[in-house]
């Protein structure tokens, strides 16, 4: 039965209570839990930390409220903690990043599938097309640093291949802007949706600019700071989805409602008893924090919050490999490129000369995306069952992602 967002209360606000020990509990294990409980952990904290980032903008705009955004901002700053807490600490720095790269697919490609509105289905493809090209070139990174496998984090779920090459991805910030949604004729899972991958996309960009200084290693260095621009554009393009006459009061809502349905979409699909039991108390606490936000919405907007909200959650995001469909968007939409508002195919429109001039300059001496893949090629193989370890030696790893069979080889030169 799908949850009854008007009638559920949730947990009390002034009931949402922490200590340390809950605060900082046990890890997930990196080689035991299944990859998706990873995707969810770091989802989760994306969605916890754009809250937060979402409630002190309102906060600096909104001197009235807020006193009712640093209390239920407070419980938001504590929830992200209990999350990202959740990651264990011997996952290295590129280990969490492929498993950034894996939500950023795999979460995409779900909610690309199920988009109400296709204008915005392409928007979601075109992205998510970028980051499969993005988790390559770190897979060859980790090769190339640690001589480890990124299928060992993927667990078989996530093909490793090219997609939208890196170095064509760059792009004139007047090319990286979208049409948004009409606020008033959106569907709500639309606005849930867009809310979703903006978070993801706003939390993995902040990632890569804290950690890319931390390499010695200057291919590494240069890889993140060419991926963390494109995480920027990311953003760009996902916030300029999102309709800008949305009120504070509603876009305060609606995130509260989206926090609600992915802690939901998380506890229904999660393998790990106990990390279940997080998501289902957040699922409480975060209809608590509904309940508290629509009582001031209509109390100062003097509007019914059921014009915004559904009766019903929708159907869950589905927390799945989502392999075949990304292998047809690969093969049908990888040449599509962006002018303007439009995803269009460049031999019919060709693209705008102030991204190629900001291409091309940025690329003027090379290109990091190019150089740390040079040499790591595919060949035909076998698949690797889930879980299998690094087999090559002397600088050759299998990298059983592809379910036809396919093996990633870094090839050096002696």
């Amino acid at each position: 039965m799908a949850l009854d967002l008007i009638n559920e209360r949730g947990t009390p606000l002034d009931k949402q209570q922490f200590d340390w020990r809950e605060l900082v509990s046990i890890p997930h294990s990196k080689l035991n839990d299944d990859a998706f409980t990873r995707v969810r952990i770091i989802l989760m904290n994306g969605i916890e930390s754009e809250a937060v980032r979402f409630s002190h903008a309102c906060a600096r705009m909104n001197g009235p409220l807020q006193q009712e955004l640093a209390r239920i901002r407070r419980v938001e700053h504590h929830q992200q903690t209990m999350v990202n807490w959740l990651l264990p600490g011997d996952l290295s720095v590129l280990e969490t990043t492929i498993g950034f790269e894996q939500v950023a697919i795999e979460v995409t490609a779900a909610v690309a599938m199920a988009e109400p509105d296709d204008y915005l289905a392409q928007i979601y493809r075109f992205g998510m097309l970028e980051d499969f090209d993005h988790l390559y070139r770190y897979s060859a990174l980790m090769d190339r640093v640690h001589g480890k496998d990124a299928n060992n984090i993927l667990q078989c779920y996530t093909d490793i291949c090219p997609g939208r090459p890196t170095s064509v991805e760059h792009r004139h910030p007047d090319d990286d802007l979208r049409a948004p949604y009409d606020r008033r004729t959106a569907k709500p899972l639309t606005k849930l949706h867009a809310l979703t991958i903006m978070a993801s996309e706003h939390q993995t960009h902040d990632y890569y600019m804290n950690v890319g200084p931390t390499f010695a290693d200057p291919m590494a260095r240069q890889l993140y700071a060419e991926i963390a621009s494109i995480e920027e554009q990311h953003v760009t393009q996902y916030e300029s989805i999102i309709d800008p006459n949305e009120s504070w009061m509603e876009k305060w809502l609606l995130h509260e409602a989206n926090e609600v349905y992915t802690y939901y979409s998380c506890a229904k699909s999660e393998s790990n008893p106990r990390i279940r039991a997080i998501w289902e108390r957040f699922v409480d606490y975060e209809l608590g924090h509904l309940r508290h936000v629509r009582d001031l919405f209509e109390r100062i907007e003097k509007r019914d919050s059921a014009e915004l909200l559904p009766a019903e959650l929708p159907d869950p995001i589905e927390f799945a490999s989502q392999r075949e469909f990304v292998r047809r968007v690969l093969k049908g939409e990888v040449h599509l490129r962006a002018v303007g508002k439009n995803i269009v195919d460049p031999r019919q429109i060709p693209e705008s000369p102030q991204t190629l001039a900001y291409r091309d300059r940025l690329n003027a001496s090379g290109s990091p995306s190019e150089a740390v893949a040079a040499g790591y090629v595919w060949v035909p193989g076998t698949e690797l069952s889930l879980r299998a370890a690094s087999n090559g030696t002397n600088g050759t790893h299998a990298n059983g992602a592809n379910g036809n069979g396919a093996k990633a080889h870094q090839v050096r030169s002696a």
